[in-house]
This record gives C-alpha cells, structure tokens and sequence, in this order.
C-alpha cells in the first residue's frame, strides 16, 4: 500500500503547502468527492478547505465544479506534475551550467597565478588498513616505504598482500626504525622485501612513484595523495637520499632483537665519531686500538666480555652491512681474513676494532694489508698466545 504521508512530504518539497499536498494526496485517493469530504478524509479544517482548493486550481492540480454542494477532482498526477518536473530539470540543468562556469572561471584564476588545485582523501582510523592493503595490492612497478612502530605494525598485516606483489617482481623497500630490527612485526615482513634502518619520523608509502599513503602515528588517520607530480617526486628523493645512507639489515635477520639492536650500535658509533677518534688517538695514544673500545663503551657497547668467536660473529655482521665483506677465521692456521668489496680502507676501522679484541684477550697480533682496485681489499691477521 502506497504511504500517503510520504507521498505529502515529497509533496511538500516540490513546493506545496502542507494542507495543499494533504488536499492532492486525498484527492487521488478517493477520486471525486465534495469539499465536506475532502475536509474530512484529509483532515483539514474546514475553514481552511475552499482556499486550499483554490490554490490547487491556480495550480492547475485540481477541478473545481461550480454547483453546490462544490465537487473536486484531482488533476491526473503525470498531468498535473509534467509543467513542474520541466521547471525543475530547466533549473537543475541552469544550475549545472553554472557551477561548470564558476569552476571554469575558478580554474584559470588560479592559472593566471600560477596555481593549480589537487586533492586527497581523508581516510579514518578504522579503514586505514583495508585501504593500505588494497593499494598494495593494487602496486604495478615499485613500493618504497617508511615506517616507524606504528607504520611497521599495519605492514606486517599486509604480509598477505605483500606475498602477492612479491611473486609479480615488484621492487619493494622499506626503511625501518632502528628500534624495529628484529622485532616482532619485522620478522612478519617475508623475505623478498629489502629492509633498511635510519631515524625514521613519518609513515610514507609510496606506490608506482605517483600515489601516497601518509598516516598519523598519534591518531592512526590517513590521507591518500593521487598523481601528486611534485610531492610524489619530492618524496622520492626524501627516500632515496635516506635510503642511500641507512643501514642494511639483512645480515642481522637471524639475530635476537638484542644481538642486532648491539650491531646496529656498534656501526652508527664507528660511523658517526670513529674518523675523529681514529685521528685523535693516532696523535695522542700509543694504543689507538683501546680509544675505539674506549668510543664503543662511552656509547654503552662493550665487547671485552665477549668470547673470540662472537666477536668474530658481530665483526662478520658488520662487514656484510658496511661493505659487502666478511670475517673468516681458520682455527687450524690461527689466521683471521677480513675482506671487503669495496676499497679506500673502508675495513680498517673493524680491523682496528678486531685487533684490539684480540690483543684485550691475550692474543699477539700481525696485520697484513692486501688492496685490489677491482676485487676489493683483504687484511690477513695472524693471532698468536703471548
């Protein structure tokens, strides 16, 4: 059964009374009928029933019969609605036009200041995470990505998603939080993703070098940033400058948290002060080796406890991260090798490093440097007890 009271609100809102569209709505329903029953069935009073008759008659809605008792009858509704419903498209087509002119006028106002609009899309707490993970799964060429706690949490729920992008080839990288090697949510992140760490302040997701996903750490919103040229390129660049200096984390996929976040320690340290301290200590100490221990354990790293063969270990870790290099230690021949991809004595701070260890331990100490323009460099160290 059709709703008469809906039927007098839709009423209404093509502009007629309230007693006017109650009047039209008991019209069609009892077909005609005199003025004292159309007071009645639609219930308005009946002081008010002629005049909202004669309305709806200027309206062309109704006929009204000049005998008494007076008769009405309602207009057929695609009738008496086809003028309005002409009138009304006529405006919604104005309207159109002029919105379009006004953007027009909008759009080259900016342009002759050499502006131009672009939009994203807020994104709620609650939906960030779907939508992350269909735009990863929505990824043609490449994702670069960083992350802090936060941001690494909803990746490793997208472990899923990013199998799927893995077996398409995708060049997928993420910059880490130094404080998430190794965590929980790093280890959920499967093999295939290239991992690096570096202070990181934002959560970024970059996907086909155009469109952005940036999420708030303190609210969980974010916000969706498409065919954005000039940010996209900007964070491009922000990416690959940090990722060009980060630290690999390859090498310590296999550590305990603890044994990784000690790596990461040692090679920010060395890196960041050891050149000064190698200087000063070369000028000033007899023993330069002790100062880099003496650096080491001013910045809470101590390795004097340590057994040989775990400082080999964590030396053997370094070089991987640091240049592509290893520690081999023959028990046999009593030789320690150190050996690095790349030349320019970029090994000699961890041999310095290593020989003191050795020597902290009882150990006599030989060093020979080998450097190859093309292979790299190699420094044999042959231990003896004292």
């Amino acid at each position: 059964m059709v709703n008469e009271h809906a039927l007098t609100v839709s009423l209404e809102e093509f502009g007629l009374s309230k007693y006017e569209a109650l009047a039209y709505v008991a019209l069609i329903a009892k077909g005609t009928i005199s003025a004292g029953e159309l007071a009645y069935y639609s219930e308005i009073p009946r002081t008010k029933i002629y005049p909202t008759l004669l309305k709806l008659e200027n309206k062309k809605l109704a006929i009204i019969s000049k005998s008494k008792p007076i008769m009405c009858t309602a207009i057929a509704p695609e009738d008496a609605f086809d003028g309005i419903i002409h009138e009304q498209i006529n405006k919604v087509n104005a309207m159109n036009t002029l919105v379009s002119n006004l953007k027009k006028a909008s759009e080259e106002s900016r342009k002759s200041r050499g502006s131009e609009e672009k939009r994203y899309f807020h994104i709620s707490a609650n939906n960030v995470l779907s939508q992350l993970q269909t735009m990863i799964e929505g990824s043609k060429s490449s994702m670069k990505i960083m992350v802090d706690q936060w941001g690494l949490g909803l990746l490793a729920e997208c472990k899923e998603q990013l199998v799927s992008v893995l077996r398409r080839n995708l060049d997928v990288k993420v910059l880490v939080s130094p404080t998430q090697i190794c965590s929980e949510a790093y280890r959920s992140i499967p093999d295939g993703v290239e991992i690096r760490a570096s202070d990181i302040t934002q959560n970024c997701f970059i996907f086909d070098e155009t469109e952005l996903l940036m999420v708030n750490n303190e609210n969980g919103k974010g916000a969706i940033f498409s065919s954005t040229d000039i940010l996209g390129v900007n964070q491009e660049k922000v990416f690959a400058h940090i990722w060009k200096n980060a630290t690999k984390t390859k090498a310590l996929a296999d550590m305990t948290k603890a044994e990784a976040q000690e790596i990461y320690k040692i090679i920010k340290t060395i890196n960041e002060t050891g050149l000064t301290h190698i200087l000063n200590s070369t000028m000033f100490s007899k023993k330069p080796e002790f100062d880099l221990f003496k650096l080491l354990e001013k910045n809470g790293v101590s390795l004097k406890s340590k057994s040989l063969d775990d400082i080999i270990e964590i030396m053997d870790a370094v070089l991987q991260i640091t240049c592509s290099g290893h520690v081999n230690f023959e028990a046999n021949t009593k030789n320690i090798t150190v050996e690095s991809k790349l030349n320019s004595g970029h090994s000699l701070p961890w041999v310095s490093i290593l020989d003191g260890c050795l020597q902290k331990q009882g150990y006599k100490t030989r060093t020979v440097f080998q450097n190859n323009s093309s292979k790299g460099e190699k420094v044999h160290i042959k231990i003896s007890k004292n």
